[in-house]
């Protein structure tokens, strides 16, 4: 079975609704980072890397709309945000998405609801943020980082995002145009398919396994698989 480990930075002044956030969100396994104000959710933002921010609209000495925007800016696009607010009126929701939020929940919330807003948006997004491991293969998609029985596996660009598309299906046979697409979804040359088996070839060299199994397994006529049992 993978270990999908998800990080979550609750950003909140109000300290019994963060820690009661928080709870819950350990409760699913989540790990969870705190942060009561905007200065420390920017440097708590930079240190642990997390895959959703849960942020309080109203922060002391730096706004939350402000680090919304600085996280959008700055840092990363990709990474979901659920903006937390007092504020009801229906422009203040239109104004927390269009500033960069993609979810908005207003107070007095349900912490059960929150949680369930959070998976929503984990889903919808890909859940392609956190660690992933099978087999002794780890792959942590916004640190960039590789370990392969606790040593660090240098990849190409290329070859780490082909990885991390193999162990986002694991067990599941993918075409080479499929990889095709994944690779190289903005170019207008054509991409041939021997281009996917190289790629997969300087993987197997790097994670190499000397078990019963490969854990990329060639599917004759059809593509490849990431084996992960």
């Amino acid at each position: 079975m993978p270990v999908n480990e998800m990080t979550i930075l609750v950003v909140e002044d109000d300290v019994k609704i963060r820690k009661l956030i928080t709870l819950y969100l350990e409760k699913e396994g989540y790990e969870v980072y705190e942060a009561q104000d905007g200065e420390t959710a920017l440097n708590a933002f930079r240190m642990y890397d997390p895959c959703l921010v849960i942020l309080d609209l109203m922060l002391p000495k730096i706004s939350g709309a402000e680090v919304c925007h600085t996280i959008r800016a700055e840092m990363k696009e990709e990474v979901p945000i659920v903006m937390l607010t007092a504020r009801v009126e229906e422009q203040d929701r239109i104004n927390g998405l269009r500033m960069g939020a993609d979810d908005y929940i207003t107070k007095p919330f349900s912490p059960g609801e929150l949680v369930a807003r959070v998976e929503t948006v984990l889903r919808r997004t890909g859940n392609r943020c956190g660690k992933l491991t099978y087999r002794g293969l780890t792959i942590r998609s916004q640190r960039g980082e590789v370990h392969y029985r606790g040593k660090p596996i240098q990849l190409t660009q290329h070859e780490f995002r082909l990885l991390h598309f193999l162990m986002r299906h694991p067990n599941q046979i993918l075409t080479r145009e499929q990889m095709i697409d994944e690779l190289y979804p903005y170019n207008e040359k054509v991409v041939i398919e021997r281009t996917i088996d190289v790629h997969i070839g300087k993987l197997r060299e790097k994670i190499a396994y000397d078990g019963d199994h490969e854990l990329i397994e060639t599917i004759r006529g059809k593509g490849y698989r990431f084996v992960a049992y």
